[in-house]
């Protein structure tokens, strides 16, 4: 009978171990769960705040302003337009401009080809 009370003992501390060990690792899942979590709403956070800061930086009210001010632009006037057409008999045909000396420095790198 002490052999099958030995066992039994046996048994019964190795289950208590087991049990141990998987509190311990509930316990540390737990913890990591938690982190992640207060991860997720720190990210959901930053979200918020960057989709705000992106709402406020698309406001046409400040993109004329950083126009304006910051890229010295202008707006489009009738008066400073022009128009170009294209000669006759070349319907759909690409007309190359040639760029006023005074504008040189801000042509574009083509030569002014479109």
């Amino acid at each position: 009978m002490s052999r099958l009370n030995m066992l039994l003992l046996a048994l019964l501390i190795g289950c208590a171990l087991s049990l141990i060990n998987a509190q311990y690792r509930a316990r540390g899942t737990f913890v990591e769960l938690n982190r992640e979590q207060a991860l997720e709403h720190q990210l959901l956070q930053d979200w918020d705040r960057l989709q705000y800061e992106q709402s406020a930086q698309s406001k046409s009210a400040r993109i004329e302003s950083v126009a304006r001010n910051d890229l010295k632009m202008q707006a489009v006037s009738p008066g400073r337009t022009q128009y170009l057409s294209a000669p006759a008999g070349s319907a759909g045909a690409m007309v190359e401009v040639p760029v006023p000396s005074a504008s040189a420095a801000s042509a574009p790198a083509n030569g002014g080809k479109r």
